[in-house]
């Protein structure tokens, strides 16, 4: 009788952890208040869309707080989108993140957090823990300001 031994093949998917950056450390922008964020999210915002739809976006930053990138995690309708708490963590663990910070912007102008801004910024902070990466800020855009929940105190 013979001994035979089925040997199975597996398919399964390669996963890569590749961070490319083609911005010198030296010419990062540092972050040192909420305007910052603020001016390097509009930098970054294409403007005829800040009044249609909203937009959710991720700044990865370094120990430093100099900005690695930002990532554009979501566009929805005018009256919201979603921001995928995943996501978010994979963007930020992908690019080695000691902080983020988030910014989505209120097509309406209204630059009151609603309870789902907060309820996220909550999640997003203690998850962030977990895995130390700080949510240094959560920012609200319209055409004609911003709101900070880390001026405010609420981060």
């Amino acid at each position: 009788m013979e001994n035979t031994k089925e040997t199975k093949q597996y398919q399964v998917a390669e996963i890569q952890l590749i961070y490319k950056s083609n911005v010198k450390p030296s010419e990062r922008p540092k972050i040192s208040s909420s305007r910052d964020a603020r001016d390097v999210f509009m930098g970054m915002w294409d403007n005829t869309k800040l009044e249609l739809m909203e937009q959710f976006k991720v700044m990865l930053t370094n120990r430093a707080n100099k900005v690695l990138g930002i990532f554009e995690l979501s566009t929805g309708g005018v009256s919201g989108t979603v921001a995928d708490p995943k996501l978010i963590f994979a963007a930020a663990i992908k690019g080695a993140a000691c902080g983020i910070i988030m910014a989505h912007n209120h097509p309406s102008g209204n630059l009151q957090p609603s309870q789902a801004d907060i309820d996220l910024t909550r999640k997003i902070k203690e998850g962030g823990k977990l895995l130390e990466i700080q949510l240094l800020d959560h920012i609200i855009l319209t055409s004609e300001g911003y709101y900070s929940f880390a001026d405010e105190g609420l981060i």
